[in-house]
């Protein structure tokens, strides 16, 4: 008898889609206007130039923004920013700053200006926004190019993750307002 029982498809992405939860950064130099927003569904899909795909729905003020300013910013949360990401997921930016409704400190991104976030953060990245695909007007996926990225040193080490200590590792949304941290390091055998 299988142990394994049906899962009701509105939650098949679920089972997938445990990767490190993002905030969305987004700035309009017109209006002066800036968001942010959580999201857990984000993928590499190129490493030279590096580039990346966000899900952002067409309805969302941050996607008005990122479509305006052809902008947007990555960063990823630590576990002490665990309220932050749920509360900055849960409403929407168009009537307040979510930054300063929250508290929330911000850097200036280096090449973009993007707002950014390293207090209580593990990385972040500024990228420029790709011309729009079949996929961006029918799944809502933006795809980006990174333009530049900066990382905690006490976390991200020779190039990978080195998930040490309960403070430095990533956020993972089961849905709900549910996140798991990630686990401990695992080492494969290298020598089969």
């Amino acid at each position: 008898m299988s142990r394994f029982l049906p899962v009701e498809l509105k939650h098949a992405s679920r089972l997938l889609n445990h990767g490190p939860t993002i905030l969305i950064t987004s700035y309009d130099e017109q209006t002066e206007r800036r968001n942010l927003m959580a999201a857990a569904w984000s993928m590499p899909v190129e490493f030279e130039p590096p580039r990346i795909a966000i899900v952002v729905d067409k309805s969302t003020w941050s996607r008005e923004l990122i479509e305006r300013s052809g902008q947007f910013g990555i960063v990823i949360p630590g576990v002490e920013a665990t309220n932050w990401t749920y509360a900055v997921g849960s409403v929407t930016g168009r009537d307040e700053d979510k930054f300063n409704c929250y508290g929330i400190p911000v850097v200036r991104g280096p090449v973009l200006g993007l707002p950014l976030i390293e207090e209580k953060c593990l990385a972040w990245m500024e990228c420029r926004l790709l011309p729009a695909t079949a996929a961006q007007e029918k799944y809502d996926t933006l795809f980006g190019e990174v333009v530049s990225v900066a990382a905690d040193a006490s976390a991200f080490i020779d190039g990978r993750w080195q998930f040490d200590d309960d403070k430095r590792n990533t956020l993972h949304h089961l849905g709900a307002g549910t996140f798991v941290s990630s686990g401990r390091l695992l080492k494969a055998n290298t020598q089969d």
